[in-house]
């Protein structure tokens, strides 16, 4: 059987497919805000030029962009482990902000020491603190079958609420001596260190990185994550196999809260130095986008979350100089959501579409 050498090479080859699906899906975000850009008296391409150009055109242009990068990556890493188990995890704003709660907390309490003892007990304990706010919607749902995206929603808002009574006049971990809602700074020790002369980026960056990889390595290439992708596939098949659904539901979010909890630590410790109410500018939402347009895949999502980066960074530019709302870059975020959501309907009328069109098979 001899197939048409564009449909075997593009169309049946999975990993390239979900490529072209991704870039399309970016093309047609554009496209579509092109005209949104017209026909509110802008001229696109100028916008987009500066959109880039406030990305890269510059040190601290560039240094922003990989800061906005690292906690979409480690957000999207998130979001992808949830799903690839068949979950739903779009409560990683929540975990984020319980994340920088404890990493600030531990970041100030203790006195100046060790500086590597010191990020690594902060670190760790806003890993422990997303983990836990993603236990706690895995448990209810393996326990009770509490839905997971009505469960992070509620935790979402409490964490929100949790973070804002901390750093009220009256709260424990407002700092009595500034009349900013805040905590006080961490110790210098507890700060991750900046690594580009006149810009805010830090070496958290090439730790988002590192743990993209190692998150490959659990789902492809370990045991647990076979397990994992086995039970997002197949639940009956699964269970019937000797897998047990719950334990792997719970763990599984409790890893994609890890995950969200790290990356409010990394911002608190990298970026901020102290906590605010609202620390994070909607990295955890934004983490869902980053995700889908990274197909799910680790190494997808440093790709994606690099691009979302740039529309993050450069927005800032985009409206100082054409006075382009910057919001206009979470309509393009919007679109993407939009057709990755559509992508499985979009790929099959695609796939039924070209091989009827191209000379098939021929027996």
């Amino acid at each position: 059987m001899k197939k048409n050498f564009l449909y075997s090479t593009f169309i049946d080859n999975d990993s390239v497919f979900a490529f072209i699906k991704a870039i399309l899906g970016v093309f047609f975000a554009f496209f579509v805000v092109y005209f949104i850009l017209l026909a509110t008296g802008y001229k696109p391409l100028p916008v987009f030029a500066a959109l880039f150009k406030g990305a890269f055109g510059s040190r601290r242009g560039f240094g922003e962009t990989l800061l906005s990068t690292t906690p979409l990556l480690l957000g999207g890493l998130g979001f992808a482990v949830a799903y690839r188990c068949g979950l739903f995890n779009i409560g990683l704003e929540g975990q984020i902000t319980m994340g920088g709660i404890a990493a600030a907390f531990f970041g100030f309490i203790i006195p100046e020491i060790n500086p590597v003892i010191h990020v690594f007990i902060c670190i760790i304990a806003g890993i422990v603190a997303g983990g836990i706010w993603g236990f706690i919607p895995g448990y209810l749902k393996a326990k009770f079958g509490v839905h997971e995206v009505i469960s992070v929603i509620m935790l979402n808002h409490i964490a929100f609420k949790i973070a804002a009574y901390l750093v009220s006049m009256q709260g424990p971990m407002k700092d009595k001596l500034d009349d900013m809602p805040a905590s006080p700074f961490i110790s210098d020790s507890a700060k991750i260190i900046r690594i580009m002369d006149r810009t805010r980026l830090h070496w958290g960056i090439f730790l988002a990185v590192g743990v993209a990889v190692l998150i490959w390595l659990l789902l492809f290439r370990m045991r647990l994550g076979y397990k994992i992708r086995a039970v997002g596939k197949n639940p009956f098949a699964a269970e019937a196999s000797g897998i047990s659904i719950k334990k792997h539901i719970v763990l599984t979010l409790a890893i994609s809260g890890a995950l969200g909890g790290l990356a409010g630590a990394v911002e608190i410790l990298g970026v901020h130095y102290r906590l605010f109410a609202a620390f994070s500018p909607g990295y955890g939402f934004d983490a869902i986008a980053v995700a889908l347009l990274g197909m799910v895949n680790p190494l997808g999502i440093i790709a994606s979350a690099f691009l979302f980066g740039i529309l993050r960074s450069g927005s800032v530019f985009m409206q100082a100089m054409y006075g382009v709302n910057k919001d206009m870059v979470s309509v393009i975020t919007a679109i993407i959501v939009l057709f990755m959501g559509m992508s499985v309907p979009i790929g099959i009328m695609l796939k039924n579409r070209i091989k009827r069109n191209s000379n098939g098979t021929v027996d």
